[in-house]
């Protein structure tokens, strides 16, 4: 169990608090005429709410996440009710079709659709799987995406942003190993083509508004495509004989959780610690295994304290709190 009850409830109440409020709003809806001038409640009948589509999908994860983990506490209740009123037949056929009309083809690409995998899984870990069900065709649409996404895209895109390749193409493939072969070894096999060769990163991160490290959320990609024997001195080239880790891995300053982009960085501290976390799981004789378990857990210790007090941060933390606390357990 990754986190205690208490802070588990916390962290639903948060994510129960937004995923069902539809203000403020960011849509990054693309309009073909007047007719697709709507609010974000029409455009997205289940993922309207926490200001954008993709916070919305995975504080979802996060809320059934935390219901399976403390099954017991007093939010399980109020989460499967919610869920219920949501994952309806009729609201999902709703995504689904917004997905397909011409003007989404890039919607939500890839960030949202990896969560939406992720959520998918997730679902299907709660009673009947009736949830998952709901969401199957959904999930297998953007799978499907994913795919075609995959075959035109020559360059991995590695920001630190929500553009980021390695990140969703790992949620994805968590989803499609037991799921989609074609998913999954179109998938390896483009990870290994574009980061396989990879070594020496000397890369400018932390940049301002990032949540997620480029070079660590392709080792983390890496450390699921590849055999340990391959993984160990592909990583070990790539950031660790060079002094990257230990030189340049720190914990990052936030200095006003009041802007939304400022804030990613809490973010960045939690996925930092969730890669490390899960690169030293597959490294446990490596000398520099204790390193990367330092540097996990300053990073962590850096951002729990702040995954709740301004929306501009509360409406997406609490997911990346929940990854790096999961690690954090199995390491």
């Amino acid at each position: 169990m990754a986190l205690s009850e208490d802070v588990a409830r916390r962290f639903a109440r948060a994510a129960l608090g937004h995923v069902a409020r539809e203000y403020p709003n960011s849509p990054g809806h693309v309009l073909g005429s007047d007719a697709d001038a709507k609010t974000p409640r029409a455009l997205h009948p289940a993922f309207f709410g926490s200001y954008d589509w993709h916070s919305c999908v995975h504080g979802w994860w996060t809320l059934l996440t935390l219901r399976r983990m403390h099954p017991a506490m007093p939010e399980a209740a109020e989460i499967a009710a919610l869920a219920e009123a949501t994952f309806t037949p009729d609201k999902l056929a709703a995504e689904l079709a917004y997905f397909e009309r011409a003007e989404s083809r890039g919607f939500e690409r890839p960030y949202g659709w990896g969560w939406l995998l992720a959520l998918h899984g997730e679902s299907g870990r709660h009673g009947d799987a009736t949830w998952a069900v709901r969401l199957e065709p959904l999930a297998r649409a953007l799978a499907e995406r994913f795919v075609q996404y995959l075959r035109v895209l020559t360059y991995p895109i590695t920001v630190g942003t929500h553009f980021n390749t390695a990140f969703a193409l790992t949620l994805a493939r968590d989803w499609a190993e037991s799921r989609d072969p074609l998913l999954l070894a179109t998938g390896d096999e483009w990870a290994m083509a574009a980061f396989g060769q990879r070594q020496g990163y000397a890369g400018w991160e932390p940049g301002g508004d990032e949540f997620l490290s480029p070079v660590l959320t392709a080792a983390l990609l890496m450390s699921r495509v590849m055999p340990a024997s391959a993984f160990e001195p592909w990583v070990e080239g790539l950031v660790l004989a060079n002094g990257w880790v230990e030189r340049e891995c720190r914990p990052v300053t936030v200095s006003d959780r009041s802007d939304g982009k400022i804030a990613h960085l809490d973010g960045l501290n939690l996925s930092r610690a969730w890669c490390l976390w899960e690169i030293a799981a597959r490294l446990p004789q490596h000398p520099d295994a204790p390193l990367l378990h330092a540097r996990a857990e300053a990073h962590y210790d850096a951002a729990i304290p702040h995954v709740t007090g301004d929306y501009m941060g509360e409406h997406w933390l609490a997911s990346f709190a929940l990854l790096a606390a999961l690690a954090r357990s199995r390491a």
